[in-house]
């Protein structure tokens, strides 16, 4: 307590705030990295014109009262004010699409990730740089609107993701993390910068070409973890803090996204080494050792935050379906005046979920809330099926959604493994879908046939992570990596709780998958038969 309470009284204290899907959190780690304050705000997205997206006072409301409640839990646990830090760092929600003016207006809503509208857009720039582009990359949505001939397009100056513009107005500079940027554009490992040939083909374009921009001059700077990235200014400082005790003059971090600090706070940057983070969304990245032999639509190419190239799969459906059924039990419980916390409804469930058959006995569900580009589908409607012969009982029941939570997951990695003989030698998991000791944890090695490890710090995610990016950018060793940085300073050689996968799991959720990938159609024609 009196070591915290001395940390960040002299400012030693560092700071990770990140914008997740449904939650903006900030943690605040003393000098050893562990957390010794936290603050959230709770958010939504809405569906406004067909397009997923958050306000941009949803966001600077957000943060402001992130960083209040942070303030407010470093004023209970130790009586004191935060007045200044050692260092900053802001992560969000990667991918995405915010085109300003020169006067710094936004142009357009922000397009979030979750958006499925990119469709021809990254077809087409998957074909043309033979590389694939994913829908919700910020080049597709840039492109897109380009073929849209949206009114916006001649005005744009500068286009960014979430973490990007949240960087910018802290402290007027443009630059991006190179995770991040690797969301944006595609990159150049072997340079740490955007891929200088894609770019100039990209220019190339007849509908590009005689535009009043060079894509060079809209995209923000490229900077490896480590890279001091700017420092938050007076504007900046009295935006994140309204009680305007923050100084300014804090040295931030480059910007990452939540993919980037997913991997920092699981300790798999290193090759050999991958992580699944499943929550509102679900993604699993790998580290590669090296190149993939061919363009596969459902795996991206992206980066760690000091580089290396990685295999990614991205998902937009997780673990909001499987809440909604959760939330019917509780209400059920309440119903019949069951006073029983919702984090205990779920622990039962789960557990009881192991109970059930392998292959969940003739029972299927789709968790698609929106469209996801693994299948297929530009939107989506949760769905569940039976055989009629189905073993109908709870054990079963909750274990096909949580089959369905990672379903196209496993899909995607079904190709990274098994055409691609990719080698990994444990993947970390973190998110909300793991929260229930053992449970998600199985069901993913399952998924995965690999070893699964989930670490203490698990729970901390992003936020945690995006903060020990700050503390290594003043606190690295001359040439020090960040894996070893990671290794040897932050986690001690710490390799968390190992899971195995079960031959039987294995196998039965391969005959899941079986079915599953047979009812996709299924899945498409109830998008047009039930419209939004």
């Amino acid at each position: 307590m009196n070591s915290a309470k001395e940390c960040i009284e002299s400012g030693k204290a560092v700071l990770g705030i990140e914008f997740g899907s449904t939650r903006i959190k900030g943690v605040l780690i003393g000098e050893d990295h562990a957390p010794i304050a936290t603050g959230d705000h709770e958010w939504q997205n809405r569906l406004e014109n067909g397009v997923w997206t958050y306000s941009l006072d949803d966001i600077w409301n957000g943060l402001q009262d992130c960083y209040s409640n942070l303030r407010k839990d470093v004023k209970e646990r130790y009586d004191i004010e935060i007045t200044d830090l050692a260092a900053i760092g802001f992560s969000g929600m990667m991918h995405g699409y915010m085109p300003f003016d020169k006067e710094g207006n936004l142009l357009t809503p922000f397009r979030t990730w979750r958006n499925t509208i990119t469709g021809q857009a990254a077809k087409e720039l998957t074909n043309l740089l033979g590389f694939n582009i994913p829908q919700r990359w910020s080049i597709a949505h840039l492109y897109q609107a380009i073929l849209n001939g949206e009114e916006h397009i001649d005005k744009i100056d500068y286009f960014t993701t979430l973490a990007g513009y949240i960087h910018w107005q802290m402290t007027g500079e443009r630059v991006m993390g190179i995770g991040e940027a690797s969301g944006m554009f595609p990159i150049d490992s072997a340079k740490c910068d955007y891929n200088s040939e894609m770019l100039d083909k990209f220019a190339a374009l007849d509908n590009v070409k005689n535009l009043p921009w060079n894509i060079r001059e809209i995209l923000p700077k490229v900077l490896v973890a480590g890279e001091n990235a700017g420092k938050l200014t007076e504007e900046g400082a009295k935006k994140l803090d309204v009680s305007g005790n923050l100084k300014a003059g804090v040295p931030i971090a480059p910007p990452e996204g939540d993919a980037g600090t997913g991997m920092v706070a699981t300790n798999s940057v290193a090759v050999r080494t991958g992580n699944v983070s499943a929550g509102t969304s679900v993604f699993a990245m790998v580290v590669l050792e090296e190149d993939l032999k061919k363009v596969h639509e459902e795996l991206d190419l992206v980066t760690t935050p000091a580089g290396p190239a990685v295999a990614m799969v991205h998902c937009n459906n997780c673990t909001s379906d499987l809440n909604a059924w959760v939330g019917l039990f509780k209400e059920f419980a309440d119903m019949f005046g069951m006073d029983v916390s919702l984090n205990t409804i779920y622990g039962m469930l789960y557990n009881n979920a192991l109970k059930g058959e392998k292959d969940c006995g003739g029972l299927l569900a789709f968790n698609t809330l929106s469209g996801e580009p693994v299948i297929g589908t530009d939107e989506g409607r949760p769905m569940f099926a039976r055989k009629s012969d189905a073993n109908m009982n709870l054990a079963n029941f909750i274990r096909t959604h949580l089959y369905a939570s990672l379903a196209t997951l496993k899909i995607g990695c079904d190709i990274l493994f098994k055409e691609e003989k990719v080698k990994v030698d444990t993947i970390y998991g973190h998110g909300g879908l793991f929260k229930t000791k053992g449970v998600g944890q199985s069901i993913l090695a399952a998924a995965m046939n690999a070893p699964v490890a989930v670490m203490e710090t698990a729970g901390e995610g992003g936020p945690w992570g995006m903060a020990l990016l700050a503390s290594y950018m003043i606190n690295k060793g001359d040439g020090e990596a960040l894996d070893k940085y990671l290794s040897d300073k932050v986690f001690h050689g710490e390799k968390g709780s190992v899971m195995n996968p079960a031959a039987a799991d294995v196998q039965g959720f391969d005959k899941y998958i079986e079915t599953y990938v047979k009812a996709i159609p299924a899945q498409k024609e109830i998008c047009k038969a039930i419209e939004n």
